[in-house]
């Protein structure tokens, strides 16, 4: 290997090295904890579940309220008419005209603690589960943010890579032509860009899978959240 094929091949490395140091700096530069809360807020007022989450525990307040209103229901009230001129021979009555008559269920009168117990248990259940929810969903947001970062990365390091393999190859087609490299060299230089392509493009793909991911979660576009 004569000393430019060397320089070539020095410089290349380098470059790939530089690059592979810049992604891995970068990724921690575009991490943005503010704007990591905002997409977990905006999640929070878009996502489906979350609004079912919030009808439940609606739900639950209201049974507890209307439990709490339910002492009436162990009373009932209604009248008896008579009139002044029958007899009733089979049943006779003493008053007559319209009477008053008033009863108490005791069954529903001792159950009803118990039935306002529950009904309170109950929007107790619902308040945790939908806190439950609400970590569970801003843990996945920040996978998906997280992954997002990392795929964005990946690509400008691919990005870098194939910069530095169109310019080896140019670089070694040049000498190719001059006789100073081997067609081998020079067709493995050819390969490698082609590789190098190839790879760019899956990391572009893994790029719009990840903010596919993450827009699903904030239901709604990464560029609409400021």
């Amino acid at each position: 290997m004569n000393n430019k094929l060397r320089a070539v091949c020095l410089t290349l490395f380098i470059s790939v090295l530089a690059g592979n140091l810049y992604a891995q700096e970068t990724i921690f530069k575009d991490l943005s904890y503010p704007y990591l809360e905002k997409l977990i807020a905006t999640a929070k007022r878009n996502y489906p579940e979350v609004k079912v989450k919030q009808k439940q525990v609606e739900i639950a307040r209201s049974t507890f309220h209307q439990a709490s209103f339910g002492w009436l229901e162990a009373f009932s009230a209604s009248y008896i008419y008579s009139p002044q001129s029958s007899i009733n021979i089979t049943q006779p009555t003493i008053f007559k005209g319209y009477q008053l008559v008033a009863s108490v269920s005791l069954g529903s009168l001792f159950e009803r603690p118990y039935t306002i117990h529950n009904a309170r248990e109950s929007v107790k259940v619902a308040e945790f589960q939908q806190q439950e929810y609400f970590l569970l969903l801003e843990a996945q947001i920040k996978h998906a943010y997280f992954a997002y970062l990392a795929a964005q990365a990946d690509l400008r390091n691919k990005v870098t890579a194939v910069t530095n393999a169109e310019i080896a190859t140019k670089n070694l087609k040049y000498t190719f032509e001059k006789g100073e490299t081997t067609f081998d060299v020079y067709n493995a230089a050819l390969n490698n860009l082609y590789n190098q392509n190839s790879f760019r493009i899956q990391a572009e793909l893994n790029v719009f899978s990840a903010k596919t991911d993450l827009e699903e979660y904030i239901g709604d576009k990464l560029e609409s959240v400021k």
